[in-house]
């Protein structure tokens, strides 16, 4: 894959703030942090959007390595369509080259699908950027599990990890982190066959 493409574009969702910075919702800003950490620099805001971008790049050093943006929309979840648009269109990203990281109550905690494509699954941040996009960008999946008894949804994406939950927090961050790299060096299907299960 060649930079005449455009860039690759990873957006981690979640909401600004410190009151949400520990939130279930938030694994997505967790894992653009640490791919920021990874390529060696600071999250600035974006003159183009409402956003805070990092640009570097992933794999190979030198020329070899992919050019990646790394996004974290300032919108608050629900509006993640706008600022990933603005930076689609300012950075020339190509649909196909855009990854979204978010968390899925479809998925026992702990676990990744990578997949192209597909519904929202009732997220608002996959919805708003659907609504954008179309559906037609790729997705790494990382599950936070169903929330216990009868409690509501919205309260529990929005409520931070549990302390069981804390103490394998860094290995997954770090294993989504690992999944989005081999998904913009590799490809889908590798990535999807080392980190799918």
């Amino acid at each position: 894959m060649s930079d005449t493409e455009g860039p690759w574009l990873v957006v981690g969702l979640g909401n600004p703030g410190p009151e949400y910075a520990g939130n279930r919702h938030n694994i997505g800003f967790m894992v653009a942090d640490l791919l920021a950490e990874r390529v060696g620099g600071k999250f600035k805001r974006s003159g183009r959007a409402q956003a805070q971008v990092i640009e570097g790049r992933i794999g190979p050093p030198g020329p070899a390595g992919q050019r990646v943006v790394l996004a974290k929309p300032m919108s608050y979840m629900n509006l993640s369509g706008g600022p990933v648009t603005a930076l689609k269109e300012f950075y020339r990203a190509p649909t196909e080259r855009i990854v979204a990281v978010h968390d899925e109550l479809d998925l026992d905690y702990g676990t990744l699908r990578l997949k192209l494509g597909g519904g929202d699954n009732g997220h608002n941040g996959l919805k708003s950027i659907t609504k954008s996009l179309g559906a037609n960008y790729l997705r790494v999946r990382a599950g936070i599990g169903r929330p216990p008894g009868r409690m509501d949804v919205a309260a529990f994406v929005l409520k931070d990890f549990s302390a069981a939950e804390r103490k394998d927090l860094d290995w997954f961050v770090d294993r989504a982190a690992d999944a989005v790299e081999a998904l913009v060096t590799e490809g889908l299907e590798r990535a999807q066959s080392a980190y799918n299960g």
